[in-house]
């Protein structure tokens, strides 16, 4: 009985390309959609960076300059529409496509404003209460439960109440709103690592408490303070134009996506332009950077990075 010979593999037979399949272009192209967010990084670089930086280079008109000459007119598209205005305009005759790209300047300035103040203050908190322990820990966690015990909502309303509108309480308010989730998150990563044996060595070694948090527990639990921050893009942009809409966050004539919202809702029927375009806006934008925060947290989280 002869026992069978293998078959000689050469380079660019059969057998090679079913071991290894080659990519073509449109392959490689969807190879790349799925192994990193190119779309939502492209939507918010549409929607988002590239408006908040060049403003002023690539805005159409004023976003505060009055035109009643072409007040409530439609997108180019439809009849008695121009291309001067191509998204249309409002009741004021202010241009909703140059309102939509200031609106985004605003939304990025407090939501890089609120979670720098409010995550900061938040990991320096999680990260006494897990190497602090004890009254430390207890008193930071009672307060953290209290604060998530109201709604984000109910809260920023009263706060805003009792300081005023305006961009600087916007800031503070989603700021106080935010500190508690950056808290709690840091402080469940902090007593794991706690637990390590590179902390011993270095309490051993000598080294203070504040070296210890800094130089060693920090950069252990700086993936996730990046990740939960960016997830909280999305919810900083809802609570702002959330406040606008309600008339306690931004004042007219800013132009902020929230007061446009809220201005074209009484026109939803006869000039659903208004309400819909800066809706389309937060919709894409806060879906982009769940998107975005989703796809980090699989590549920092190194419980994740390897499923």
């Amino acid at each position: 009985m002869t026992t069978p010979t293998a078959t000689p593999v050469t380079a660019g037979s059969t057998a090679d390309a079913g071991a290894l399949p080659r990519r073509g272009a449109f392959g490689q192209v969807v190879f790349n959609v799925r192994q990193y967010p190119i779309i939502p990084l492209i939507i918010l670089a549409v929607m988002l960076i590239i408006p908040a930086i060049f403003a002023n280079l690539i805005a159409p008109h004023d976003p505060v300059d009055v035109n009643l000459r072409a007040r409530l007119m439609p997108p180019a598209w439809l009849e008695g529409g121009s291309w001067e205005y191509v998204l249309g305009t409002d009741r004021q005759g202010f241009d909703i496509l140059s309102r939509i790209i200031h609106g985004a300047r605003i939304s990025l300035s407090i939501s890089l404003l609120a979670i720098a103040l409010g995550g900061g203050v938040g990991t320096v908190l999680g990260l006494l209460a897990a190497y602090g322990g004890g009254w430390i820990d207890n008193l930071i966690m009672r307060i953290v439960d209290i604060k998530l015990a109201f709604p984000s909502i109910l809260l920023a309303l009263v706060l805003v109440a009792v300081s005023g509108p305006g961009f600087q309480t916007v800031v503070l308010v989603i700021a106080l709103l935010l500190w508690a989730r950056f808290a709690r998150m840091v402080r469940g990563e902090a007593l794991a690592i706690k637990q390590q044996d590179f902390i011993a060595r270095a309490q051993v070694a000598g080294a203070s408490p504040t070296r210890i948090m800094v130089r060693h527990i920090f950069p252990n639990v700086v993936n996730t303070v990046v990740v939960l921050a960016t997830l909280e893009v999305g919810h900083v942009i809802i609570l702002e134009s959330t406040l606008s809409f309600l008339g306690a966050g931004l004042v007219k004539p800013t132009p902020a996506w929230g007061l446009m919202v809220a201005d074209g809702r009484a026109l939803i029927v006869t000039a659903w332009w208004l309400f819909f375009f800066p809706t389309l806006a937060i919709v894409l934008t806060v879906l982009s950077m769940n998107l975005l925060g989703d796809w980090l947290r699989d590549r920092l989280d190194p419980k994740l990075r390897n499923v």
